[in-house]
């Protein structure tokens, strides 16, 4: 007897007005008239754009995110010129970068707990991690990731995010030495 496989079909979908997700991020006035940025929450790509006279934008700039450094990139953009505190991050890296206030109040507890057990370095240190990739790829775009010592993490804004993209490429090519970007500590 011969035996018969039916194949099933794959359905591919494919972003649509519904199901796409764009967030758009101005930074409160700390990139320049014109300039935003658009985060992709589907594909997670941040995408830095600016409009010329004419009001036409241009890409000038885009990064590819994991999903895992989506987790703690969109909490620090949400809560940008405030700093994002380590219990709202926890919450957003293992919420799949939805956070909730039960979510926040539950890693809260959790890693109060694990401070008074001595593991709290252990349960952070995923979220260093991802927050390292994520330093990485976003310092393109003028902007640095810096942690507030015992509190959480901020967004630090380069004194002018065209000059700190061409300062990138200069360092790249002269690695040895001096200096890179500028950073100024955002508004709280």
């Amino acid at each position: 007897m011969q035996k018969i496989y039916l194949r099933k079909s794959k359905t591919v979908e494919y972003p649509s007005q519904e199901n796409e997700k764009i967030l758009h991020f101005s930074l409160q006035d700390s990139l320049p008239p014109g300039h935003t940025f658009a985060l992709n929450v589907s594909f997670g790509t941040l995408s830095y754009l600016a409009c010329d006279e004419s009001r036409i934008p241009r890409l000038v700039l885009q990064e590819q995110f994991t999903n895992t450094e989506m987790g703690v990139l969109l909490p620090l953009l949400e809560q940008f010129p405030y700093y994002c505190p380590y219990e709202v991050l926890y919450a957003s890296f293992y919420g799949g970068g939805k956070t909730t206030e039960a979510s926040t109040a539950h890693a809260r507890k959790h890693l109060e707990e694990s401070l008074e057990e001595g593991t709290w370095d252990q349960e952070m240190r995923p979220v260093r991690c991802a927050l390292s990739r994520t330093r990485l790829k976003i310092r393109s775009f003028g902007v640095d990731i810096s942690s507030i010592l015992a509190t959480g993490y901020i967004l630090m804004i380069a004194s002018d995010p065209d000059e700190a993209h061409e300062e990138d490429e200069e360092e790249a090519v002269a690695m040895a030495g001096g200096g890179g970007p500028r950073w100024k500590r955002s508004l709280a």
